[in-house]
Parts: C-alpha cells; sequence; structure tokens
C-alpha cells in the first residue's frame, strides 16, 4: 500500500510552493525539502511515517502534481534523452521544481539555458558534471555564473578520477569569461602532473600556455629572412615563425611531454586533435589533396618530405628564402595531419590503457616526436 504524506507535511509543502519558488530539492539525508525564493531560502521538515524512501516517493508525487499537474514526477527512464538537449524550453523553470536532481540535469542540458536558470539549477544540484555541461553553454560561459561555476571546478580537480573530465573541466574554465588569471595559474600548476590537464591547456590555450621556452636556437637568425614573407601573409612563412617562436616551442615542449605519458584513448585523440589544429590551421597541406592519416603517420612524413624536395609552387617561396627549412616545414606538414584518424585504426583494435596503450600508438607517436625534435632544433 502506498504511503501516505501526514496532512501537516502536505500542507506546508503545499504552502511552500505557493511562495514562488524558483528551485527546490530535497535533502534525503535530513528529510528535509528546501526552496529558494526570491526572498531567500525556506525549508520544510518532513516526518515520514514509514519508509524514507517510500516517503520521499509520496513527496515528489506531490510536487509534482503541484507543478505538473500529475503526480508521474519526472521520467528518470529518458535520462539519456534529457542529456541530449530534448528538453523543452517552456517546461525548464518546472522541471526545477520537482525535487529531482535528473530534472536538473535535463535542464542544464537544454538548448535554452539561461544565465538565471544556471543559477537556479546550481543551487538545487550543484554537481561537477552539471557545471561542466553550463559552462559548455555560451550564454553561461560569458555571465556572472561562470567565475562561481570555474571556482568550484577548480576545487573538485584534485578529486576528478576521469581523465576526459579532467581535461573537459580544463578546457571549459579556461574559455569561460570573468575567471580570474590565478584561477588559471592555480589551474596549471595543480595539474601539470596529469596528461589530461595538459590536454585541456593546449586545446584551449595552445599559443598562451603557462610553460615557457627560449624561441628555436636559429630563430633570431631565421626570422629577418622570413619577414616579408610573413608580412605578405605566406601562410608557410607564417606557420613556420609561430612554431619556432617562443610559444610554438612552449606548445611543442609540453605536447611532447603528453604523448611520451598519454595513457587513456579519449585524452589521447584530443591531444592529436589540438596537434593537427596549431599546425594545421597555419599551414594547410598544399593543393588541399594531403594524405590520409589513417593510412599511418609515418606514410604522412615521406609524403611531406617528397614534397619539400620537390616544391609546389605554394612552398617555393619561403623555401627559395630559407633553403635550410626544408625538413623543418616538412615536420610542420606532416603534425598538421595529426587527429583522431590517424589513431582510429589502433582504438578500434583495442580497449588498453596505461603503458600498454602507449606501446600500441607507437606508430602515431614516434613520428610525432621525431618532427617535434626538429622543430626544436634537434640535429
Amino acid at each position: 500500500m502506498p504511503v501516505a504524506l501526514r496532512d501537516d507535511d502536505a500542507l506546508r509543502l503545499q504552502v511552500l510552493l505557493t511562495q514562488a519558488p524558483q528551485a527546490v530539492r530535497i535533502d534525503e539525508p535530513a528529510m528535509r525539502v528546501e526552496a529558494l525564493t526570491a526572498r531567500g531560502a525556506a525549508a520544510v521538515e518532513l516526518h515520514p511515517s514509514g519508509r524514507s524512501d517510500e516517503y520521499l516517493r509520496a513527496v515528489r508525487e506531490l510536487l509534482s502534481s503541484q507543478v505538473l499537474g500529475s503526480p508521474g514526477g519526472y521520467p528518470v527512464f529518458l535520462r539519456r534523452w534529457t542529456r541530449m538537449g530534448q528538453a523543452r524550453d517552456g517546461i525548464l523553470e518546472r522541471l526545477l521544481l520537482l525535487g529531482e536532481p535528473e530534472a536538473v540535469v535535463a535542464v542544464v542540458h537544454a538548448p535554452g539555458l539561461t544565465e538565471e536558470l544556471a543559477r537556479r539549477a546550481w543551487w538545487a544540484c550543484p554537481s561537477p558534471e552539471n557545471a561542466r555541461r553550463m559552462l559548455a553553454t555560451r550564454r553561461v560561459a560569458t555571465s556572472a555564473m561562470a567565475p562561481v561555476l570555474a571556482r568550484y571546478l577548480l576545487e573538485y580537480l584534485p578529486f576528478e578520477e576521469e581523465p576526459r573530465a579532467a581535461m573537459d573541466t580544463v578546457r571549459l574554465v579556461l574559455a569561460a569569461d570573468g575567471v580570474e588569471p590565478e584561477v588559471h595559474l592555480r589551474l596549471w600548476q595543480g595539474g601539470r602532473h596529469r596528461v589530461a590537464c595538459q590536454v585541456g591547456f593546449l586545446a584551449a590555450r595552445p599559443e598562451t600556455l603557462p610553460a615557457t621556452r627560449p624561441p628555436h636556437p636559429d630563430w633570431a637568425a631565421l626570422r629577418q629572412r622570413l619577414a616579408p614573407l610573413c608580412d605578405g601573409g605566406d601562410p608557410y612563412a607564417r606557420g613556420l615563425g609561430r612554431s619556432l617562436d617562443a610559444p610554438g616551442q612552449a606548445f611543442l615542449h609540453v605536447t611532447e611531454q603528453a604523448l611520451q605519458r598519454v595513457g587513456d584513448p579519449d585524452v589521447a585523440v584530443a591531444l592529436l586533435d589540438a596537434i593537427g589544429r596549431f599546425f594545421g590551421a597555419a599551414a594547410p597541406w598544399p593543393g588541399g589533396d594531403r594524405p590520409d592519416p589513417a593510412a599511418g603517420l609515418a606514410q604522412v612524413a615521406l609524403a611531406a618530405e617528397a614534397l619539400c624536395r620537390a616544391p609546389p609552387p605554394e612552398l617555393v617561396a619561403v623555401l627559395d628564402a630559407v633553403p635550410a627549412l626544408r625538413d623543418p616545414l616538412a615536420a610542420m606538414l606532416t603534425l598538421g595531419c595529426a587527429g583522431e584518424r590517424a589513431v582510429a585504426p589502433i582504438l578500434a583494435r583495442t580497449d588498453a590503457v596505461g603503458s600498454l596503450l602507449r606501446r600500441k600508438l607507437q606508430p602515431v607517436i614516434a613520428p610525432l616526436l621525431a618532427r617535434m625534435a626538429c622543430l626544436q632544433g634537434a640535429r
């Protein structure tokens, strides 16, 4: 037989709902219903007359009846659907009044999430997953809620066990507006021994990493010879300048460290994507017909070296100006082809992690490290 609410509890809950609450949450251990109102927080102490879980179910049925007109409550079995952002915008405010954490998740995943809804949802159910999801929404990431969520994620980061979640935390905090530079520095210092955190920085701030490195040993001399081409907009001269100057050397150094320690498939994919964006955006493959990285980066490297030995028109100017940059240019073109496709054939055949994953990824990692060494001045 279903457990019925005590009359006094039911009355207090109905009175609570007449106060125009903005959000409702249930403190299950304390058996208390709390509401956020324009005047602050309000609470109703519950007095269960039976099993606590059954009594809380009755509480949620009352809330649902008052808010949605049906005692069925929020359909938690639709979890996947709502996490894909399918909740209707018109119902979002009411979902926050059900005292159901999964209903809050539906709100934070909704395309119609606003700063005000984010504030209410955060009060109702503060969690790392909700914080990351809200920061992924541009309207929230540029609002006054962004620093609040960023500080929470910063404090939680040492306890985050999932590499992908740690990586996303760093990336989202760095992309949020209004976050103090000290937070970014603490994020770097706290995550410098975690590959996932390094990759988050490489993805979000590739040219402004907190790490510092000197320019390439020959950059001072090369800079003068490349300057006219850079000023004229030559993408390959600019790409080489970007790679050989101090910010590019810092990117190479951090990336090199990450490649040597990566042990998670998701982090490996994100790392290669970051490498490909950094070098590929600056200097696209001449003619646009680049080789497929899935065939192997060693083959890509051979194709890049062949291009630089018999340069097409796009590469003639930079190689005529500085013939000694043939190998660095080939290295840059190879690195620009890095990405998910380079590791997809390997990851499709294994679920390895840690050192075993690194061994399986050596056909990809080794060519990348060799080209990075070239761009850092290795002889």
